[in-house]
């Protein structure tokens, strides 16, 4: 039996206050949503409070008595009410109503199908299992377990399978496929009357749709006797089918993109920069004097009542300091975003003059850290998720820094310039013979750019540019 001793051991461990990580958070919010926390942390702290801004301070009505409004009024009494309403008028309350979302959408189909009870039951379970892009991405099998153990329903994959083919002619057309091929084909298979142009894609999609996915056009053609105008028209038939079906219900909301406020304001007239914050929308705080004067009262009494006063007074000093902790985090936030942000702007200055990418400098993390004397993580969440507003259009700060490359000369250039050129010569290139990454390496290395071909792929990926096999077209 081993012995048991105790010893002491000194360990040097960096830890983080509450504080500091609370601090942290703030850094890494983003204009809108700061709004939102300072909003929650006024309702959660009765001692902090927005200060009134100066245009609200010189438009409160002066304080005027009941006998000297209607002493300086000349108005007749009889005018001071207007009887134009009827006894018969009712109040009508307003309802805001919000569109129907696509599951209640296809529930309400359903009430048109002659389906019994347990049908309609299990059928409504498997709609709500639909994604909102309109796939029903788990398998029958799961499905019927999940009935068995929240509904107590004993079913089985044949039956679900009868009922997913009710599922199927409801619209949007598509709704509830279980794969892209089969997506396509519903699709398809809903046209009434179909070309032979139509007739030709229905059977690629059911007989070719892996030699169609890869694109092994030639092979295609050869094993269905088409030329290639015919095998064109059948192509840009399937091209016009949705891969998404639920994109295609729209219940009257538009689907527009989320809102972006920018965090700061950059503009540039005759030669000279001005750099602001946006707080447009960020109120200034204080600590409301009334609850210091209540700790000066309460802490004045004397005896026993301020011995009972000793709870209520330990309370309101810590939301006192806990709101003067969050103005001063407030403030500091504000000043590491302005250093941040002019750092970034002293070393990309001539790519804010006009916005040309290729004016770009190469720049990381550590380049901004080295100029502030911030931390790198700092930057990193100062960066993250920021924007801002130039003359030639919103930009995420995350798009301003780049690798490094160089080139023949020596020179550094960013990677910005290395993507515009693979996408120049992407788009120029000869769409029945794309140009492979190889290729396209020899290409970056006649022009002076030292690349491998890995990392012409991986720019090609981050361009959202597919391999050559799949830009092919006829």
């Amino acid at each position: 039996m081993s012995n048991l001793n105790q010893r002491q051991v000194q360990k040097l461990l960096q830890k983080l206050s509450p504080q500091q990580i609370q601090m942290i958070k703030l850094l890494e919010l983003p204009a809108l949503q700061l709004e939102q926390r300072i909003k929650q942390e006024i309702e959660e702290n009765p001692v902090l409070e927005e200060e009134p801004s100066e245009d609200q301070e010189e438009e409160q009505p002066k304080e005027v008595s009941v006998e000297e409004y209607f002493a300086e009024d000349d108005t007749p009494r009889y005018k001071y009410h207007a009887n134009n309403y009827s006894p018969d008028d009712q109040k009508r309350p307003v309802y805001l109503t919000e569109g129907m979302s696509l599951h209640e959408y296809l529930i309400e189909q359903l009430g048109f199908k002659n389906l019994s009870e347990r049908e309609m039951t299990l059928a409504k379970y498997m709609v709500g299992s639909i994604d909102d892009d309109g796939y029903l991405r788990r398998n029958l099998s799961s499905i019927s377990d999940d009935i068995a153990f929240s509904l107590g329903i004993e079913t089985s994959e044949e039956e679900l399978e009868r009922i997913l083919r009710v599922i199927h002619q409801l619209e949007p057309v598509g709704i509830g496929s279980r794969n892209l091929q089969e997506c396509l084909l519903l699709q398809m298979n809903a046209r009434e009357e179909l070309s032979e142009s139509e007739k030709l894609a229905r059977k690629i999609l059911t007989n070719y749709f892996d030699e169609f996915t890869k694109k092994h056009y030639e092979k295609l053609m050869t094993r269905l006797s088409v030329g290639e105008d015919e095998f064109r028209d059948a192509i840009e038939e399937i091209v016009h089918l949705s891969p998404k079906p639920g994109n295609l219900y729209s219940d009257g909301k538009s689907s527009a993109q989320p809102y972006i406020m920018p965090d700061f304001t950059l503009d540039y007239q005759n030669g000279i920069f001005e750099l602001s914050l946006n707080s447009s929308n960020i109120p200034d705080l204080k600590v409301n004097r009334r609850y210091m004067e209540m700790i000066r009262s309460m802490s004045a009494g004397s005896g026993q009542s301020a011995e009972q006063n000793k709870e209520a007074i330990q309370f309101v000093k810590n939301k006192i300091d806990s709101a003067k902790w969050f103005i001063s985090a407030i403030k500091q936030r504000h000043d590491t975003l302005m250093r941040t942000m002019q750092a970034i702007l002293d070393y990309q200055r001539e790519f804010f003059v006009d916005g040309d990418q290729s004016k770009l400098r190469p720049m990381i993390l550590k380049d901004i850290a080295d100029a502030t004397g911030l931390d790198v993580s700092t930057i990193s969440r100062v960066v993250n998720s920021k924007y801002v507003q130039t003359q030639f259009g919103i930009l995420s700060l995350k798009q301003l820094f780049s690798e490094a490359m160089q080139t023949d000369s020596g020179e550094e250039v960013s990677s910005y310039e290395i993507k515009n050129i693979l996408s120049e010569c992407i788009d120029k290139e000869n769409k029945r013979k794309p140009l492979t990454d190889e290729t396209l390496m020899d290409i970056l290395n006649d022009k002076g750019y030292r690349i491998a071909r890995r990392t012409v792929a991986k720019y090609r990926e981050m361009l959202g540019i597919p391999v050559a096999r799949l830009r092919r077209q006829l």
